[in-house]
């Protein structure tokens, strides 16, 4: 999945687990993985063992978004709950390198999954899952067009507490008018001399 900024591709070890790791580590006071069911890892080899299970997987299905740029490997995200059979998937697992959040590579990678989903894939439903308390994850979610749903309490045990999930959704008849925002943002008009939006891409979703 080939963008502007970055590129999605699948989850390839020999290519990606260094340069992922030395971007992840720079999470100094390990915010990254309070929400996370994995994760903090101390070693670099306990990561490429998670990294190595994780590029087996099918379901969730890995991806890495590479900086088109410098060519180095930021993030990862992931599809997961894959349906095919009824056209639902989610988009979950989403570990970024603090130089690669809040960037347009960060905002065009998520519009490169789901374009994916609605337009190569054809699917009807698309879900964003995440803890109650991750006020981060939430905002993001809206700010990428995901509409709340609901609150799954007690939903499942994380290191030690209980969760509660917050269920987000994109459907298929929402997809276009949500599609046409990314893609304003997107716009190289957009960005100024010193790369910074001129129009947010929360305005733009809230229309």
């Amino acid at each position: 999945m080939e963008g502007r900024f970055c590129r999605v591709e699948p989850l390839d070890l020999d290519r990606h687990a260094a340069q992922l790791y030395a971007g992840i580590i720079d999470d100094r006071d390990g915010r990254t993985w309070t929400y996370l069911y994995y994760g903090p890892f101390e070693r670099e080899e306990d990561f490429h063992a998670w990294l190595a299970a994780a590029a087996a997987s099918t379901d969730p299905q890995f991806f890495t978004v590479v900086d088109q740029a410098t060519g180095a490997a930021l993030g990862l995200v992931s599809y997961l709950r894959i349906e095919a059979e009824v056209g639902a998937i989610a988009v979950g697992h989403i570990i970024f390198a603090p130089s690669l959040r809040r960037t347009p590579a960060a905002t065009e990678g998520m519009y490169l999954m789901l374009r994916q989903v609605f337009d190569g894939l054809g699917y009807r439903r698309c879900e964003w899952r995440c803890d109650s308390l991750n006020t981060k994850s939430r905002v993001a979610a809206e700010r990428f067009g995901f509409r709340l749903e609901g609150v799954f309490r007690q939903a499942c045990v994380n290191k030690g507490r209980n969760r509660d999930t917050a269920c987000f959704s994109i459907i298929d008849g929402e997809w276009p008018a949500i599609q046409d925002c990314f893609e304003r943002w997107l716009r190289p008009e957009n960005f100024d001399a010193a790369g910074q939006q001129r129009e947010r891409l929360s305005i733009l979703i809230q229309g």
